[in-house]
């Protein structure tokens, strides 16, 4: 296998932007940091500080598809972190102290008739990503140029949320990993299961339109919705792009 690391990404606050990184430090047992660090929980939500909970209960794309065309850039300095949307414009915020900004900013992308934001959530020792354990998602450039042939157009990778993407595998040979540990630049991760891919995917995060069916393509062309594979972190270390992806 020759492959590479191609983007690394991180998404601060849950469904509420992506941010494209050349390089972080990866923690055995954690998720990346800053990654899904805060979620907005909506109104109809059981969602609390105390544990990590099942992303139902968070404003997200699958079901505010506009939320998707929010972009980020985080000062890990200070905390704040600077959100872009081409129909609201720009908002500086620390998620932590102005969570009300933050709702009354976004609020609008949500649909009238969907639970409405109502909160910012935060469990301290770890990101709230969509599994139940530490997870990174790792996706393939390959699988995605497959995928985009079935659609018809190119496919943005925001679409996905995920953190890293891969260069040089053959389509879906990521889904031949479950089990196996792959290292990437300094750091090694055991890949667990396949994603299970949601509405999220059918919009677009330049406008935030929904304008490709994703999952119908994926279900016509391969029989399932999967896209891309979780791992989990087993040796900490720093990735870079461009970083050589080894499987062990």
């Amino acid at each position: 296998m020759m492959a590479v690391l191609a983007q690394i990404w991180r998404h601060p606050i849950k469904s509420h932007g992506a941010e494209a990184l050349e390089a972080v430090q990866l923690i055995a047992g954690q998720t990346m940091p800053w990654d899904r660090r805060w979620a907005v929980a909506h109104e109809a939500a059981k969602a609390d500080a105390s544990a990590w909970s099942p992303c139902a209960n968070f404003s997200r794309g699958a079901k505010a598809p506009a939320l998707m065309a929010i972009s980020a850039k985080t000062d890990e300095t200070t905390g704040r972190i600077t959100l872009r949307h081409p129909e609201l414009g720009e908002l500086t915020i620390d998620p932590e102290t102005e969570a009300e900004a933050l709702i009354a900013w976004a609020g609008p992308l949500v649909p009238t008739d969907r639970a409405q934001s109502a909160r910012v959530v935060r469990v301290p020792d770890r990101g709230m990503t969509d599994t139940d354990f530490p997870s990174i998602s790792l996706n393939s450039t390959s699988s995605l140029r497959a995928l985009s042939q079935k659609v018809g157009a190119d496919l943005d990778p925001r679409r996905f949320r995920g953190n890293l993407w891969l260069d040089g595998l053959g389509p879906w040979e990521e889904f031949e990993w479950i089990g196996k540990t792959l290292r990437i630049g300094e750091a090694e991760l055991r890949v667990i299961e396949r994603i299970g891919r949601c509405l999220a995917t059918t919009a677009n995060p330049k406008t935030g339109a929904r304008d490709a069916d994703t999952l119908g393509a994926l279900e016509d062309g391969w029989g399932h919705t999967d896209f891309g594979v979780y791992a989990e972190v087993t040796q900490s270390g720093v990735i870079r792009r461009d970083d050589p992806v080894e499987l062990l």
